[in-house]
Parts: C-alpha cells; structure tokens; sequence
C-alpha cells in the first residue's frame, strides 16, 4: 500500500464524505419525486401522483407481500348506479385500507343506506331542475310563437287597413298584450301621428343648424342666428352642454347611446334638432330617454318626428315647458282616482304628506323608460300610444296598488325611496293585471272631464284672485 501524507489522507477523506452526502441527498430527492409530494407544494406534483384509494391499497399490499383480495360486492355497487353525486360523501362505500380494522357489518350497510338516499335525493333534484328547464323551455316556445302570430295578423290584417282597424276590439286586446318588436316602431308613429307635419327635409334643416351651432361653441364664435332672437348665448350653450350630459346617464347599462356607442350620434343629433325646431322648449332632461326609446324602434327622421309630435302633447309640453299651473292641475286629477281606486293608500299618503310630485315628474318625464326595465316600459308606450295620457296616470296607480301592502307600512322617507327607485325585476304580467284593476271614471267623469273640469275651476281662481293675477 502507498502511504499517504497528512494531507493528502484529509483530502481523500473529505471527498469520500462529501460523495457519500451527496448520494443520501439525491435518494432523498428521488423519494419525493416519485411520490409527487412536497410540503407547502414547493415541488411540482407529477401526472400521476394523484392515486385512487384501491390503487394505493394494491401497492401497499404488493410492499407488505399480500394478495389482492378480488372487489368485494359493495365495492361494486357504485358501478352499478346509472347515477352518481359528485361528492365525496361517495367514500362511505369504500372499504377501510387493509391495516385498519374492516367495517362491521352493520355499519357497512348503514353507509350503504346513506348512501343510496343521497343518490335518490340527487336525483330527485335533478330531475327537478330538468322540468324546470323544460317548462321554462316551452314556454319560452310559446311566447315566440304567440309573437310569430301576432307580427303576421299585425303586417297582414291591421297595418294595411289602420284607419279602419286600429280601434277596433281585436286590435285593442292585442295592443294591450303587447305589440311585436318587429311592427312596433311602425304602430308607434301610425298611433302618434304627425299633426306638426314635419318632413325628413326638415329634420335635415333643423340637424344642419343644430350642427352650425355646436361648431360655432366649439369655435368661440358668437354670432346669434335670426331664429334665436330672444334666446341668450348662454341659454343655448348651457342646453348643449345638458344634451352631453345626460346622453352619458341615457341607460348606461346597454352602453350604445355613450361616447363611442353605435346610437350615440343618433341620439345626439335628434336632441340637438329638437332644440333648433323648438328653441322655445330647448332640451329638458329627461327628453334623452324618450329620443332613446324611439331611436330602438325607428329610424333617426322618423324618430324626429315621432319625437317631436310626442312632446307636443298637452300632457308632454305641460312638464317640459314647466307649466307649474298645468301640472298641478294633472297632479290634482291624478289624486281623484287615486282616492278613488285605493283609498287606504291615499289616506298613508295624505297623513305622511307624500305628495304626486314626488314621484310622478319622473315617471311622467321619461314615460317611465328609466323608471322600469326597458321592455316593460315599451308595452307600457304600446298602450300609451293606443289610450294617451290618461294610461301614464293609470299605470301610476297601477304600481301603487301592485306595492300597496309594501308602502302602508313605510314612513314618507322609505315610501319616496321605494317608488323613486322601483324594483329592476317588476314582472309585467303582474303589473299590466294590477293596472287592469284599475278604474279610470270617478262619479261616473272619465279622465278628461274630471282634468277638464280642474283646469276650469283653476282658471277661475286665477280670475277671481288678485295676487294670482298679478
């Protein structure tokens, strides 16, 4: 043998220790990764590290020198269930690892019990909710049909023949049921009307000058257009700037009346026309929903004119020219039927001091387009368009008696919150069967005799008291 000097022996010997940990550590290491397993999961899990239980129970029996019992028969009855909850309540049927004591007998078949009522009871849930879906399936089926049936007689029976057929019974049950979206824009402007006689050649002139004029403001230009005499710099750019704005708040959550919306110049043109043909009006807010409205149903000049003849209306200029006289008469007209059809309610409202303005100027504003979801507050326009004015007011007292229970029991605070801010998921069946309850004739006068009768009782007052008249 060779001798070795001090150091070269303290070298050799180091080496062999440093070999030797190096292997304990790689064994180490290969232990974890074959069973896929690190603490706080610092090691990646392999493909296969995730066993089930009788995989697991065969190797431990193939370390331990055990045979592999063959599956008992309760080992087989998950594989016989046509169906299985997805839950891990299923582990009841598996028999104990084989270092552990078996279940008795009577436990295993207790389990087995539980087991089996879990299943039923899945079942029974899913088949449930499978009727459900059914039902709401062929209903869904049903309403398109009734809707397919209803835009065939509508194209091919009443629009052809309106004049003759648009007051007729039949037609009005189908205006009531809701008209088809496909036919709806034309039934609005053939109901509407166009007294004011405006062309597509006007609204062109009146959206050049509206154009005109936003270019000009953009410009610092301060010229006054002949037309505008009387009407300050101010007052016109301040209607412009209100137009910008309430676009924005035009039903947000559809986002395509915004800034980069696909109805945004639309709207944007129809509002600032609208204050170019009736400067005296200017822009009121809440017109935005309503242009809104139409420009989903129709075209940007037929929404004009639609647009323009609608605010035309006694009611409609009454509020938006503010015509504070006018309103409280229809508010005063609105409070007759309403005593008269929920007088209960009336008398909360009265000792709580909850007075119409409250929450009909919104309704009344916007035809309650940003009040209640869009396509109820379209059957609503179906029937608006078909009966006037006095349908809005019914409506009203339509949703006040729907939410009578909810509102007498409320202080002046939460009532002017609740019908401020109606629920978003108000079912319109429920609603138009409230309004059909409603009775629109109070000592045998319909709704324009008793109005009627107000407005000539106000004039009078205003005749016969000084400080009115001055």
């Amino acid at each position: 043998s060779l001798a070795l000097s001090p150091r070269n022996a303290l070298t050799l010997l180091f080496s062999s220790y440093r070999n030797l940990l190096a292997r304990k550590q790689s064994a180490r290491l290969d232990k974890h990764s074959d069973l896929g397993w690190k603490l706080f999961g610092k090691a990646p899990l392999r493909e296969n590290a995730q066993k089930d239980s009788k995989r697991i129970q065969k190797e431990y029996e193939d370390k331990a020198g055990r045979p592999s019992k063959p599956p008992s028969p309760k080992q087989n009855v998950r594989k016989n269930l046509d169906f299985e909850p997805l839950s891990t309540t299923a582990l009841i049927l598996e028999d104990r690892p084989a270092n552990l004591p078996a279940k008795p007998a009577e436990e295993a078949q207790k389990h087995r019990q539980q087991y089996e009522e879990m299943v039923v009871q899945a079942k029974k849930r899913e088949l449930k909710e499978a009727q459900r879906r059914k039902k709401q399936l062929e209903e869904r089926c049903r309403v398109e049909e009734s809707i397919g049936n209803a835009v065939l007689t509508w194209n091919n029976e009443i629009l052809p023949n309106w004049e003759t057929m648009w007051c007729s019974r039949k037609v009005r049950d189908l205006w009531w049921q809701g008209i088809p979206p496909s036919v709806r824009g034309k039934v609005w402007s053939l109901a509407i009307g166009n007294e004011l006689n405006i062309t597509h050649e006007l609204f062109d002139i009146c959206l050049a000058r509206a154009k005109e004029r936003w270019r000009s403001f953009s410009t610092g230009a301060s010229e006054v257009e002949n037309e505008d005499a009387g009407f300050s710099a101010a007052d016109r750019e301040a209607s412009l700037e209100l137009i910008k704005l309430d676009i924005s708040r035009t039903f947000p959550n559809l986002c395509i009346f915004q800034q980069g919306g696909p109805y945004h110049d639309m709207l944007h043109s129809i509002l600032g026309a609208y204050t170019c043909y009736r400067p005296d009006v200017g822009y009121v807010q809440g017109m935005s929903f309503i242009a809104a409205v139409l420009i989903l149903n129709l075209d940007t000049a037929d929404a004009f004119i639609a647009f323009s003849n609608l605010l035309n209306k006694p009611c409609q200029m009454a509020f938006f020219r503010v015509d504070h006289g006018l309103m409280l008469t229809y508010f005063a007209a609105f409070e007759v039927f309403f005593e008269e059809n929920l007088p209960k309610l009336f008398a909360h409202f009265k000792k709580n001091n909850l007075t119409p303005d409250i929450y009909l100027i919104d309704w009344i504003f916007t035809l309650y387009s940003k009040s209640l979801p869009l396509d109820l507050a379209c059957r609503i326009w179906d029937v608006f368009c078909r009966d006037g004015e006095e349908f809005l007011f019914r409506t009203a007292l339509g949703i006040l008696k729907l939410f009578e229970d909810i509102l007498t029991k409320m202080d002046f605070i939460h009532m002017a919150q609740f019908l401020t801010r109606l629920p978003e998921d108000l079912p319109a069946e429920e609603l138009f069967a409230s309004i059909a309850t409603i009775q629109m004739q109070s000592r045998n006068k319909k709704w324009a005799q008793v109005l009627t009768a107000l407005q000539k009782d106000s004039r009078e007052m205003e005749k016969g008291s000084p400080s009115l008249r001055h």
